[in-house]
């Protein structure tokens, strides 16, 4: 992995070796878990008969336990640490092992541990370390000034960037969408209403007539509805022109 790392940098391909050098740090990760869980379970074996002797979980050992607990499920590569993980439930009860697995205050579980399982993406300083590191050991004369510079970009800020720059065509366009189904649904309101209105004189005092009455009322709140749906959606597209007549200003202002 760090042989095509050095070939991504020198050729130019920086934005795959950033990504690549995420699996690198998360196999160093993993590896140094596993250090850490052959010490407590050679240390574990070396008390095995303490652990028969007391029913809870001695405190010198509780560090131990609860570590091989919280990480059974987090290295597939090792089965074995499920079985152990059974026997501690076993032993010790659900409440035990929960209180490690969900990472309690009082769970005990090695910090180390904790940070090296982690899903989360390593820090920017440590993903241009390793970068740097690798470039030095294949002997790549590489530039990091920009990968620096992509580093330091938040990702929230590119996410805001985006959002800005799409934003008022995406609520013209709704603004516009509502506009329509609104107006639609005033005139097809009035076109029934008008509909009913002559059936009623067509037919007098037909019982038709007489149930039409309530469809006139039912017809009458949908107007009112579809209206203040129209002007709601009016009332959003001169907000939404607002917010772009402010930020031209505000744009032309800076320059």
């Amino acid at each position: 992995m760090h042989k095509e790392i050095s070939q991504f940098l020198q050729t130019g391909q920086e934005a795959i070796a950033r990504i690549r050098v995420e699996h690198v740090i998360r196999e160093q990760n993993i590896l140094a878990a596993y250090d850490i869980l052959e010490l407590f379970c050679e240390f574990i074996l070396a008390r095995i008969p303490i652990l028969d002797t007391q029913r809870e979980c001695p405190s010198e050992l509780q560090e131990a336990v609860a570590s091989i607990i919280f990480a059974s499920p987090r290295c597939s590569d090792l089965p074995e640490l499920m079985q152990i993980r059974n026997l501690f439930t076993t032993k010790y009860r659900k409440e035990f092992v929960s209180s490690a697995s969900e990472l309690r205050p009082d769970s005990g579980v090695n910090r180390i541990l904790i940070e090296k399982l982690s899903v989360r993406v390593a820090p920017s300083d440590l993903r241009l370390k390793v970068l740097k590191d690798i470039a030095h050991e294949h002997n790549v004369d590489w530039d990091s000034s920009s990968t620096e510079t992509e580093f330091r970009k938040k990702h929230e800020d590119l996410l805001n960037q985006k959002i800005h720059q799409f934003e008022p065509q995406m609520s013209l366009t709704n603004t516009n969408s509502a506009l329509k189904t609104a107006n639609s649904s005033v005139q097809s309101i009035a076109n029934e209403q008008v509909k009913t209105g002559r059936e009623q004189e067509c037919h007098g005092a037909n019982p038709v007539a007489i149930c039409s009455s309530d469809v006139l009322e039912r017809a009458r709140a949908a107007i009112a509805a579809a209206e203040r749906a129209s002007a709601a959606a009016q009332a959003a597209a001169e907000l939404v022109n607002f917010k772009r007549v402010a930020q031209v200003s505000s744009d032309e202002h800076n320059k």
